[in-house]
């Protein structure tokens, strides 16, 4: 039995950080069903679908109609938790809004997903992660010096931002209903959670160990013991040797002078991102992978998605697994004693949800 067994939730069907967060409930045993809408934009057979949608069972319901916000209401009396990523005013023009629901079940945990939140000017409008992450300054800091800003796929505002701030919400309401036997509404919103993420920044930037300019501190590629190197081949490495002990040991293997080029002396670091560049140049990315691999050197190679399956690391972890043909990553974090819940449920198992939410 998964460590969330027994906790049941509604979601209904979004893009983005709703089923990631979705994902990783069902993957630590809670029981979910999700409502899809006619037509829905990712549809089950696709890849996406497979691994955004595993877990948990669908049942398509038209919420525009009388009959379907019934059938949606009786799911919601029935669960702990409610999870939504519409526009602020959708759920309540279905008549599926938290006074409603709420109403209907008291302990209900009400979580609200979007990117500019409920309240606010740009509430009612639209954006996608890039959007969220350039109004609360993180796109602002990535990318390099004399080129724009570079988009980190939608990992910062969807998915580190987003979906985990939506999963903190409904534990931590769900923890509350418990205790006092009354639900409530999460507002979690990713231009919210961004600058949460951005705490340590916010605190250099006020210190004077921040720079505006990308590329010229420490964590954003303008350290030369903290950024990615070319190598022979084309492949890349990435080095990390932040505190001094690691960064003698990337100096040694390099077969470089730690005295020659110290570490924290700015005004050195062009001349010690160019000696390291070189020596990378010498040899292939999985060359040098071999040469730091008993090294203390903050030194690993830069894998692709399809390359990242196969690290020796990653296979002895069953960070990643196999099913139907489709590669995906395993459910995280592990817990002592427990079990998750990974494989997507049989047709005999869907009906057995279904009807578990009908009792």
């Amino acid at each position: 039995m998964g460590i969330l067994s027994g906790i049941r939730i509604v979601e209904f069907d979004a893009l983005g950080p709703v089923p990631r967060c979705a994902m990783l409930m069902a993957d630590h045993g809670a029981d979910i069903v999700r409502i899809a809408r006619p037509g829905s934009p990712v549809v089950e057979h696709e890849v996406g679908g497979a691994i955004l949608h595993r877990g948990r069972p669908s049942l398509t319901l038209d919420l525009k109609t009388d009959e379907g916000q019934r059938q949606a209401l009786s799911l919601i009396h029935r669960a702990d938790a409610l999870i939504e990523g519409f526009r602020p005013g959708v759920m309540e023009r279905l008549n599926l809004g938290p006074d409603v629901c709420l109403e209907r079940n008291l302990r209900l945990v009400y979580g609200r997903m979007t990117g500019w939140g409920q309240t606010g000017p740009l509430a009612p409008r639209a954006g996608h992660d890039i959007n969220y992450i350039a109004l609360t300054g993180a796109l602002h800091a990535i990318g390099p010096a004399d080129g724009p800003p570079v988009s980190p796929l939608n990992i910062i505002g969807d998915y580190a931002g987003g979906s985990m701030l939506l999963a903190f919400g409904l534990l931590a309401g769900l923890l509350d209903a418990r205790r006092t036997g009354k639900g409530q509404v999460v507002d979690a919103a990713m231009c919210d959670a961004v600058p949460m993420l951005l705490s340590l920044f916010h605190a250099f930037a006020q210190t004077g160990a921040w720079q505006e300019k990308r590329a010229s501190n420490t964590l954003d590629g303008g350290a030369p013991f903290y950024r990615c190197y070319a190598c022979q081949d084309g492949g890349f490495v990435a080095v990390g040797a932040l505190e001094p002990q690691f960064y003698r040991a990337l100096l040694a293997g390099l077969g470089l002078s730690a005295d020659e080029y110290p570490q924290h002396d700015r005004s050195a670091w062009p001349v010690t991102a160019k000696a390291i560049s070189e020596r990378f140049l010498s040899r292939t990315r999985d060359a040098w992978a071999e040469h730091f691999q008993h090294l203390d050197a903050c030194v690993t190679p830069v894998l692709s998605l399809v390359d990242a399956r196969y690290a020796p690391h990653l296979v002895a972890r069953g960070v990643f697994r196999e099913r139907d043909g489709v590669y995906e990553a395993a459910a995280a974090p592990r817990f002592s004693g427990r079990e998750t819940r990974f494989a997507a449920p049989s047709r005999e198992a869907i009906g057995d949800a279904l009807a578990r939410w009908s009792q």
